[in-house]
């Protein structure tokens, strides 16, 4: 429901239940709930998002820009058991679109000739930590960002699963994730299928980490700093998704409409993950960034070319760049990416024939 969501609103964009008490984190007032330049052209936009809200969807948040204006509007709540009003300056899970920022921070790294894409992970790693990763001396950098190398997922182990459901406070390091494929076979031979991978951009965060000290301070030096991101943040500081004005998590968790707060579970988890996952920013910054990625102003032409070079997936279609997803809606392309935890949704694409950025978070996880 939550992706069908925000396909339903991306959709009218581009053509002429119950709640139960769980875990809340307190949430501020947002004093915005909408700001736009342009209300003939997304006036309808505004019903939309209350019929999604009487539909039974909690809260969330749409953002658009084009060459005809902007849009940023609030529908919902924030937090529910408040009732706290969902606002533009609230802070949004990106949850994996945060693979897409990693990714860019690796593109201009590359820029300064210091990696080349081509050449293995093993290359950029301590030599302890690439042995733990069978085959690292056949997958390459460009392999782990386009999601071709073959490296198996700690998000579908059992042990990983149970450890985070059962002992959320569990105290995971960037390498316990690394830890838990130690070892094990590769899924398929790096180079030859497109398949999704965490794991891959936990191990690409380790290799920035090798490499330039921090890939969390480098992006914030690189990409934050650079654009004026005052409200993105990323392992700034121990506390930052406590944070007053971050939204609360819900979580269907049967499927069945009920939905309980999964504030501290979705905290637990995020603050934990690196590189797949982690930012939280607000509409506005989340758009900023993809117009300068799309624009030029983060990494060269060349750089923005090779993100787009798509791999294609068992149908043949394209899926995916070097941390840039390709996707189609009601027959129009759309380039960005798209996120989901344990209470919490987003999508951030850029329409390039409409000249449309659209960004739309969400406070639910089916």
């Amino acid at each position: 429901m939550r992706k069908l969501l925000s396909i339903v609103v991306m959709v009218w964009l581009l053509l002429p239940v119950h709640f139960s008490i769980a875990q809340e984190e307190s949430v501020l007032l947002c004093d915005h709930a909408v700001e736009t330049t342009v209300q003939d052209n997304f006036g309808g936009l505004e019903e939309k998002m209350k019929q999604l809200v009487a539909a039974g969807v909690p809260g969330f948040v749409i953002g658009v820009e084009s060459s005809k204006g902007s849009y940023y509007g609030a529908a919902g709540l924030a937090q529910i058991e408040n009732r706290v009003p969902m606002g533009i300056c609230h802070l949004q899970y990106l949850q994996s679109i945060s693979k897409l920022y990693l990714a860019v921070s690796i593109l201009q790294f590359h820029e300064t000739g210091a990696l080349d894409l081509d050449l293995p992970i093993s290359n950029y790693l301590p030599s302890e930590l690439a042995a733990w990763v069978e085959g690292s001396e056949r997958m390459t950098v460009r392999m782990l960002l386009n999601h071709t190398s073959g490296i198996p997922e700690y998000n579908y182990l059992p042990n990983y699963i149970s450890v985070l459901l059962q002992s959320p406070e569990h105290e995971f390091i960037p390498e316990d994730y690394i830890e838990l494929i130690k070892g094990k076979e590769l899924d398929f031979e790096p180079g030859s299928k497109y398949s999704y991978r965490n794991s891959g951009y936990v191990l690409l965060a380790l290799m920035m980490d090798f490499l330039t000290g921090d890939h969390a301070q480098y992006m914030q030096e690189h990409i934050f700093d650079q654009l004026g991101l005052e409200n993105t943040f990323y392992r700034n500081d121990s506390n930052y998704l406590t944070y007053p004005n971050l939204v609360n998590g819900y979580w269907d968790r049967f499927s069945n409409r009920i939905i309980e707060n999964s504030s501290r579970l979705q905290i637990a988890n995020v603050s934990r993950l690196v590189g797949d996952d982690g930012i939280v920013t607000t509409p506005r910054d989340a758009i900023i960034f993809l117009q300068a990625l799309m624009k030029g102003r983060l990494i060269s032409e060349e750089s923005l070319s090779e993100m787009k070079n798509w791999v294609s997936d068992s149908n043949g279609n394209p899926a995916y760049g070097l941390g840039l997803d390709y996707s189609e809606f009601a027959g129009e392309k759309a380039f960005g990416h798209s996120g989901g935890g344990l209470g919490a949704g987003s999508q951030l694409y850029y329409f390039p024939e409409k000249d449309l950025y659209f960004f739309m978070p969400s406070i639910w996880q089916q």
